[in-house]
């Protein structure tokens, strides 16, 4: 009974190995994401791609093993299929990964949440930060789509909750959907936080929570913007700040007059 060579063994065992890790993975985060509550992905994952692939991988293998149980030897050609497999799907994979973001869906996530609070403290007065939801919920269609899946469907656009009376960011948001934003507004209307829902930080799969890491959610802060000096303040700042400024590097500090019209006192005779 002839067998191939350790090598060609060895190199076979492992594009099995890589093939069942990759596409293996794929169905299984698919098969997933199709029944979980909220799944954290920028699209839907691939279906029908990785079982084909590993449709694919069973037919090829049972190919290998009929040779080994042949007898044949290092020149049956069936020895070859599963790095060509490996091969061509690993090329396949690369086309459609250049439309991809290559971003992950907290990384998403938190740029949102960033540029609802730029949008939010552009609205800002000096004595009170904008609360009302009809002119906070315009802000969200710049934002895109949220970078969650409930049950397997991409949320389409981001949704709005405003608070009052909060002493700090929203940490749990029990009945939220996945995809809110929630603003929460201290007494007094000077500040306000915004967090979102979706899921912690690293967790793929799960109940809708609020965007955490290590416990922690990430939140930004909208503050009432100070009003802006008055041209006789901003001249009398600029002034100040001249005053204090350092020297010029080789400008001697010895004698510095205060005033251009005041000039030395002659020595003494």
């Amino acid at each position: 009974m002839k067998l191939p060579s350790t090598k060609t063994l060895t190199v076979n065992v492992a594009c099995l190995l890589a093939l069942m890790w990759l596409y293996g993975g794929d169905l299984l985060d698919a098969i997933r994401a199709q029944g979980a509550e909220v799944s954290a992905f920028l699209s839907p994952p691939r279906l029908a791609w990785p079982a084909g692939v590993l449709a694919a991988t069973l037919g090829v293998l049972g190919v290998g093993v009929w040779g080994l149980w042949r007898g044949r030897g290092e020149g049956f050609k069936g020895y070859r299929l599963l790095p060509i497999l490996l091969v061509c799907a690993l090329f396949v994979d690369l086309l459609f990964s250049e439309d991809q973001v290559p971003l992950l869906p907290e990384d998403v996530a938190t740029l949102s949440l960033g540029h609802f609070q730029e949008q939010a403290q552009a609205l800002a007065s000096e004595k009170a930060v904008p609360s009302d939801p009809e002119v906070l919920r315009p802000l969200l269609e710049e934002l895109g789509a949220p970078p969650y899946l409930i049950r397997g469907t991409r949320v389409s656009s981001w949704s709005l909750q405003v608070r009052e009376n909060c002493e700090g960011p929203i940490r749990e948001a029990p009945g939220a959907q996945a995809g809110t934003i929630l603003y929460c507004v201290a007494p007094g209307r000077e500040v306000a936080w915004a967090t979102l829902v979706g899921l912690p930080s690293g967790v793929r799969f799960g109940t809708p929570a609020v965007l955490a890491e290590e416990g922690e959610p990430r939140f930004v802060v909208v503050q009432a913007s100070p009003p802006p000096p008055s041209p006789e303040e901003a001249a009398a700042m600029a002034g100040t700040e001249a005053f204090l400024a350092p020297p010029e590097p080789g400008e001697s500090t010895d004698s510095v007059s205060l005033d251009a019209g005041v000039v030395a006192p002659s020595p003494l005779p």
